[in-house]
């Protein structure tokens, strides 16, 4: 005679299945990781640019507001580029090496940021200094500053005599802005 034995029911995985489980895992994010780092590449340019954009604006409303000339100075230092939002003449505003910005003769600092080499997002200007005047609201120089990720995108803010900012990508590297 024939025992018959009760079968037992499985719960849970075997170590096999988890081990498969895990390795379609990995291959999935091992492949979807390279395109997390560009879009949050791509994020980081785009909030540093509608900040630029948005401080190129504020300088000339500050100017028109207060009847001051109001400047927006470059800095290239060493660790990275010094932004300076400030009264007074070009040479009157400076940046240390950390980018700490100090005024003197009388110029009132209203803003400084300092973009560090290395931290997403490269800041250059073809002027060092943009005076916006308060009567007319117009810039002297008229200037372009770009700013560039690690990945070769670039969004370029063009700042025309009438102190008016066009946004626009350099060969199109930036899909949801106008080419340049």
């Amino acid at each position: 005679m024939q025992r018959n034995s009760p079968r037992v029911l499985q719960h849970g995985v075997t170590l096999i299945e988890a081990c498969a489980t895990l390795a379609i895992a990995s291959i999935l994010v091992g492949t979807a990781a390279p395109s997390f780092e560009r879009v949050k590449q791509k994020r980081v340019l785009d909030g540093v640019a509608g900040e630029m954009a948005t401080d190129l604006h504020y300088v000339r409303s500050e100017a028109v507001a207060n009847n001051e000339g109001v400047r927006i100075s470059f800095r290239n230092l060493a660790g990275g580029t010094c932004t300076i939002i400030h009264t007074g003449a070009a040479a009157d505003c400076q940046c240390d090496a950390d980018g700490a910005a100090q005024c003197s003769t009388g110029a009132k600092l209203l803003k400084s940021i300092f973009y560090r080499t290395g931290a997403g997002v490269a800041v250059s200007a073809n002027v060092a200094s943009m005076r916006f005047d308060p009567i007319n609201g117009t810039v002297t120089p008229a200037g372009t500053v770009t700013l560039t990720n690690a990945n070769g995108q670039a969004i370029r803010h063009v700042v025309n005599i009438m102190g008016r900012v066009r946004s626009c990508s350099p060969g199109g590297t930036v899909k949801d802005v106008r080419a340049c």
